[in-house]
C-alpha cells in the first residue's frame, strides 16, 4: 500500500560519455537520494543520443557504460527502474502520438533546438527538431508526476506539461501532468577553466575544464589545481569571484556544508590550500564510485540480467499508459 503512496520521478541522461563530476553532483548524487521516497525511473537515453551522429559500436558501449555507471553511483535496480530507452518501444510510438499534437510554431521557438542548429548546422535533423516531444513521451509513459530539471530542459518540461493537457482536454484522463522536481540540495557545477560555462561531458573540446568520474586522483588534482582563480586571495562567494565560489560549490555539494560553512573552513587560507583541499575532498568522494564501477564491469553477468529485468519492468509500466493513449485516438485494440 506505502509503495502507491510514493509519487514517481523520471530523468535520464545521454549515453555522450562518461558522466563527469558536474552530472554527479548535479543529478546522480541526487538521484541516489531519492529512491526511498519516490518510485524512481532512470532512462540512458540513447534514442535522444542519434540527434547527433554517432559511431554505433561506441555508442553501445557508451550507453553500457553509463548505466554500469548508475550502479556505481548507488542507484539500485531494487528499488529504481534502470534501463536503455531503445528497449522500451513504447517511447517512439508515443512520440509520433504526440507529435500529431505538437505544433511547429511552439517547436520552432525551443532556445535548445535554435543552439543546437547553430552548432550542428551540417546535420539539422527532424529528429533534433522533435527532441522535445519525444522528451514528453519518456516522461508521460510512467506517469511522473515530478521531473528534475536544469533552467536548460525547463522549456522542454513546459512543453510536456502544454501537450498532456492539449491530449487530456480532447480525451479526458489519460496523461499525469507533470510538475519540475528542485532538489533540495543541488549544485550547478561550472567549467574549471571557464566558469561561466557549465561543466560539460560532451560539448566541451578541452578536458581540463571538465573532471570525469573516472579520472585517476592525480588528474584530478591536476585539473583543479589549473583551475582558473580570481584576483584577491580571499575564498569566499562574490560575484567578481566565479572561480573560487564554482570551487566551493564543488567541495561543498560533496561534504554537505552551506555557504558560510564552507567558507569558514577557508578563513584565512591561501589559495594553493583550498585548491589542495577541494581536490582532496574530490578525490575521497569519487574513489569509491571508481572502485564500485570496475567491479561491476567486470562482472557482465550481473550487467546483462540488470539490463533484461529492467527494461521488462520499464515495458510493462509504459505499454498501460500507451495503451490508453492508442485507444483515446481511436486506434483498434490490440
Amino acid at each position: 500500500m506505502e509503495e502507491t503512496l510514493k509519487k514517481t520521478i523520471f530523468s535520464g541522461m545521454q549515453p555522450s560519455g562518461l558522466p563527469s563530476l558536474g552530472n554527479y553532483l548535479g543529478a546522480l548524487k541526487n538521484w541516489a537520494a531519492l529512491q526511498d521516497d519516490y518510485n524512481c525511473v532512470y532512462c540512458i537515453v540513447d534514442m535522444h543520443a542519434i540527434t547527433v551522429r554517432q559511431d554505433p559500436a561506441e555508442l553501445r558501449e557508451r550507453a553500457r557504460n553509463l548505466l554500469t555507471m548508475y550502479l556505481a553511483c548507488g542507484i539500485d535496480p531494487e528499488k529504481s527502474v534502470i534501463y536503455y530507452q531503445s528497449h522500451v518501444s513504447a517511447h517512439a510510438e508515443l512520440a509520433w502520438i504526440l507529435n500529431c499534437y505538437a505544433y511547429m510554431g511552439e517547436l520552432s521557438r525551443m532556445t535548445q533546438f535554435k543552439d543546437k542548429a547553430r552548432r550542428h548546422d551540417e546535420n539539422v535533423n527532424i529528429g533534433l527538431f522533435a527532441y522535445p516531444v519525444l522528451m514528453a513521451a519518456d516522461i508521460l509513459l510512467y506517469n511522473a508526476d515530478l521531473v528534475p530539471v536544469g533552467e536548460d530542459q525547463r522549456q522542454h518540461l513546459e512543453l510536456c506539461r502544454d501537450l498532456a493537457d492539449r491530449f487530456d482536454a480532447l480525451y479526458g484522463d489519460v496523461f499525469t501532468v507533470p510538475e519540475a522536481y528542485i532538489p533540495k540540495a543541488g549544485a550547478k557545477i561550472m567549467s574549471l577553466q571557464d566558469p561561466e560555462k557549465k561543466m560539460s561531458k560532451s560539448e566541451d573540446e578541452n578536458d581540463g575544464n571538465v573532471i570525469f568520474l573516472m579520472d585517476e586522483p592525480k588528474v584530478i588534482v591536476n585539473k583543479i589545481k589549473r583551475s582558473v582563480t580570481d584576483s584577491g586571495s580571499e575564498v569566499r562567494y562574490a560575484p567578481d569571484k566565479p572561480g573560487i565560489s564554482n570551487l566551493l560549490n564543488i567541495y561543498r555539494a560533496i561534504n554537505g556544508e552551506t555557504a558560510e560553512e564552507a567558507e569558514r573552513d577557508f578563513d584565512g587560507k591561501r589559495y594553493g590550500d583550498f585548491k589542495a583541499a577541494v581536490a582532496e575532498t574530490v578525490v575521497g568522494a569519487l574513489t569509491p564510485i571508481q572502485n564500485r564501477y570496475e567491479e561491476l564491469a567486470k562482472d557482465r553477468a550481473y550487467i546483462d540480467g540488470v539490463i533484461a529485468k529492467s527494461a521488462e519492468k520499464a515495458r510493462t509500466m509504459a505499454e498501460e499508459t500507451l495503451a490508453k493513449a492508442r485507444r483515446a485516438v481511436g486506434f483498434p485494440d490490440r
